[in-house]
C-alpha cells in the first residue's frame, strides 16, 4: 500500500469540463512537482502556476513522468503534491508501486492518464491516489484538481471574495459596493462583510451609520496576530446576515502598504465568511493590484464619460491578461442621465468595451444623497426603485446564483392584459 495521503472515503473522479465562472477555492502555501510525458501537459502545468489561486503553491516541472519521478524520489523528500503524467495503464500502476517505496507520508498525487476505465479508478483508489485526470488537460483541469485537495467536502466552505472598484474617483463605486453587500445579505440570506480597504477616506461606516472603534487598521498594523477570533472582533454587526470591517477614516498616520500587506486578513475573511465583499479605493499599487487580481469574481463602476471608459477599457484588459482561467470582470454604468451633461450611451460603452454593463444605474440624487446622510441603503428608503432590483441582480451575478427574479404573474395577468390591448 502506497503511504501518501488520501481521502479514505472518496474515490479519485474524472474532472468535470472546466468553466471559467467555477468558484475554485484558492491553494494554501504548498509544494507541488509536476513529472509530465508530454510538452502539452507541461505547458498546461506551467500556466496552471501561474493562476491566482495556486499562487502560494510553489511549483517545479520536470518531463520525464512517472519514471523520473521514483528516481527523483529515491534521494529526495517528496513535496505536499506530486502531479504524475502516464501514457499506458501499466506504466501507472507499476510506477506507483515503485513510488510508494520512496514516498512520504502526507504527500498527495494526482495522476494525469489517457485512459478512462472504472477498473483503473478502482486500483488507483487502492493505491490511495487523490485525483485521476484525462489527458489533455487545461490550465483549470490542473487548479481545480490541486485546489480541490485541501477543500473537502467536509471542510468549510470557503468564502468569496468580491472586489468593487471605480474606473475614475467619484463615480459612486463605494456607495454601489455597499449597496451590493446590503442586496446579498438581505435578498440572498448569504452571510457577508464589508472590508473598506480605503483607511484614510472610507465611507462604509457612514454609509451603514456604524463608528466601531476599530477596524481594519488594527488588522493590518498588526498582522502577528490576526487569526479568526481576533478579525472576529474587529466586526461591527450591521444585520442579522451582514458585518462591517471598517477604515478608521483618520489621517494621524500614513497609510503605505507593501503588496501582501492584507492577504492574512483575507485568508481570514475566506475562513470564516461566505462572502467578502472588498471596497477598494481608486489608486493603483501593488496592494491594489494584488486585492483585484486574487478576488474571486470584480466589478468595476464606471459613469459614461470617455475618461471612465479609458480606464474601464484598461482595468479589463489587464485583469483578463492577469487572471485567464476567470470569467472576465464585470462592469456598470452608474450616474446615468445627469441632466445636460453630454454622456456616452450604454451600446457606445459596451462596443469599446466589447461587453454589455451588468446594469446601468440612474442618476437618482436626492434618493442616494438622503440614503447617504442617513447612514441608510437604498433598498431602505426606496424598498420599490428601480435601482434597489439593480442591485439584487448585480448581486446575484456576482455570486452565481442566477439572474434577478421575474416578478410573478397571477393568473388574471393574460386577460388584463387583453383588456388592457384593448
Amino acid at each position: 500500500m502506497i503511504s501518501y495521503a488520501r481521502e479514505d472515503a472518496e474515490e479519485p473522479t474524472v474532472s468535470p469540463p472546466p468553466k471559467a465562472d467555477d468558484h475554485i477555492a484558492p491553494a494554501p502555501r504548498v509544494s507541488v512537482q509536476a513529472f509530465c510525458e508530454t510538452m502539452e501537459t507541461a505547458t498546461a502545468v506551467q500556466s496552471a502556476g501561474e493562476d491566482r489561486r495556486l499562487a502560494k503553491a510553489h511549483l517545479k516541472i520536470q518531463m520525464g513522468g512517472m519514471t523520473a519521478a521514483v528516481e527523483a524520489y529515491r534521494s529526495a523528500p517528496t513535496p505536499n503534491v506530486i502531479i504524475l503524467e502516464a501514457k499506458e495503464r501499466g506504466d501507472i500502476l507499476a510506477a506507483l508501486d515503485q513510488l510508494a517505496s520512496v514516498c512520504d507520508a502526507g504527500t498527495r498525487v494526482v495522476v494525469i492518464g489517457r485512459i478512462n476505465d472504472v477498473a483503473l479508478y478502482r486500483e488507483l483508489i487502492k493505491r490511495g491516489v487523490s485525483d485521476y485526470v484525462i489527458a489533455p488537460v487545461s490550465a483549470l483541469d490542473v487548479v481545480r484538481s490541486v485546489c480541490g485537495l485541501f477543500s473537502t467536502p467536509e471542510a468549510k466552505a470557503v468564502g468569496r471574495i468580491i472586489a468593487v472598484v471605480g474606473a475614475k474617483g467619484g463615480v459612486g463605486a463605494s456607495t454601489v459596493a455597499h449597496n451590493i453587500a446590503w442586496a446579498i445579505a438581505r435578498d440572498l440570506a448569504l452571510d457577508s462583510v464589508v472590508a473598506d480597504l480605503d483607511l484614510a477616506f472610507g465611507t462604509a461606516g457612514l454609509d451603514f451609520n456604524q463608528d466601531p472603534p476599530q477596524g481594519i487598521a488594527d488588522a493590518v498594523f498588526s498582522p502577528d496576530r490576526i487569526d479568526t477570533a481576533f478579525v472576529d472582533r474587529l466586526l461591527s454587526k450591521c444585520t442579522d446576515h451582514l458585518s462591517l470591517l471598517a477604515a478608521p477614516a483618520t489621517l494621524d498616520r500614513v497609510y503605505d502598504f507593501g503588496t501582501e500587506a492584507f492577504d492574512s486578513i483575507l485568508d481570514t475573511l475566506r475562513a470564516t465568511m461566505p462572502c467578502i465583499v472588498l471596497d477598494i479605493p481608486h489608486q493603483w499599487s501593488g496592494w491594489t493590484k494584488r486585492a483585484l487580481i486574487g478576488a474571486d469574481d470584480i466589478l468595476i463602476v464606471a459613469t459614461p464619460d470617455l475618461a471612465n471608459l479609458r480606464n474601464t477599457k484598461n482595468l479589463i484588459d489587464l485583469l483578463k491578461a492577469a487572471r485567464p482561467n476567470d470569467r472576465p470582470p464585470l462592469y456598470c454604468l452608474n450616474q446615468v442621465g445627469v441632466p445636460k451633461r453630454p454622456e456616452i450611451s450604454a451600446a457606445e460603452f459596451a462596443k469599446a468595451i466589447e461587453s454589455q454593463p451588468v446594469v446601468s444605474i440612474p442618476f437618482e440624487p436626492q434618493m442616494f444623497g438622503s440614503a447617504a446622510n442617513n447612514g441608510q441603503m437604498i433598498a431602505e428608503v426606496a424598498p420599490g426603485h428601480r435601482a434597489t432590483e439593480m442591485f439584487v441582480q448585480i448581486a446575484q451575478r456576482l455570486t452565481g446564483r442566477g439572474e434577478a427574479k421575474k416578478s410573478r404573474k397571477s393568473f388574471l395577468s393574460p386577460f388584463i392584459e387583453k383588456l388592457r390591448a384593448r
